[in-house]
């Protein structure tokens, strides 16, 4: 797997790029220009992190969040080029959908999926916005490094609460918000901003500008809470088997090490 699908830069924070203040822009705005990231430069800048992996340090095969799947059906929110969803269908799921903001990236999807002999509904849309995904059908959603990418993050889960049956289950990863706040510099780590700053901002990020907004994480659980779900787990810690696969010189290892980098939420529709 690319090294970038793991540690690219939007994981190692804002403050290892150019960052430019972003005062009321608006949705349409923001999605249009996210959008054409990814439809040209997201994945030869970031990567693509993807199922088993949720993420830099965090793996479904230690942490077992989802179960058996077999026989389900399973939602992706940000399918980007399609591993998660080979990863879950090759569990034999029932039904894989997948919604994503880019048409390249469904287009890689896929082309992705068809050479893993498996097939997806797949919808080009902002996660924010109705899109004829059908409502209290689906046992699993689940989103790996995309949910952070809303502009309405209350109304996303909302959605996503509608889209699941009773009892069904949403799993999603993000960036930790605290490591978003400490950098690597001169030998340390060091504050480069306060946590409590959910204001948006636009990075400068190979060539291209992608906006984004570090909401604390009290903000998801409590956002969750009103869209009607039970949490089940939060996971902060770092696998050390992972983190030993690193460099033991590498800053971003050494990081996760002292404080999260990646959280995993997993949460049931009541």
């Amino acid at each position: 797997m690319d090294k970038n699908s793991i540690y690219g830069k939007s994981i190692i924070g804002g403050s290892e790029v150019g960052v430019i203040s972003v005062d009321d822009m608006n949705t349409s705005d923001i999605h249009e220009t996210n959008s054409l990231f990814w439809d040209t430069k997201g994945n030869d800048v970031l990567g693509a992190t993807s199922l088993p992996l949720y993420g830099a340090f965090v793996s479904e095969e230690k942490c077992q969040l989802f179960g058996d799947v077999s026989g389900k059906k399973i939602l992706e929110i940000g399918c980007g080029s399609g591993q998660s969803l080979q990863y879950v269908g090759e569990r034999k799921a029932s039904e894989l959908w997948g919604i994503d903001i880019s048409e390249n990236q469904l287009e890689k999807t896929k082309q992705h999926l068809t050479e893993c002999s498996l097939s997806a509904r797949l919808i080009c849309s902002p996660m924010e916005e109705e899109c004829g995904i059908p409502e209290d059908y689906f046992d699993f959603v689940y989103s790996v490094y995309a949910i952070g990418w809303t502009t309405d993050l209350e109304g996303t889960f909302r959605r996503i609460a509608s889209y699941l049956k009773k009892d069904g289950v949403f799993i999603f990863s993000w960036s930790h918000p605290i490591h978003k706040c400490v950098a690597a510099e001169d030998n340390m780590f060091v504050f480069k901003k306060t946590y409590f700053d959910e204001s948006w901002y636009s990075l400068s990020l190979g060539g291209s500008t992608l906006t984004l907004s570090d909401r604390k994480l009290s903000t998801y659980v409590n956002a969750l809470a009103k869209a009607g779900f039970v949490i089940e787990q939060l996971i902060e810690e770092s696998d050390d088997e992972i983190m030993k696969s690193r460099a033991s010189s590498d800053n971003f290892a050494k990081k996760a090490k002292m404080l999260p980098v990646t959280f995993v939420i997993k949460v049931r529709k009541l």
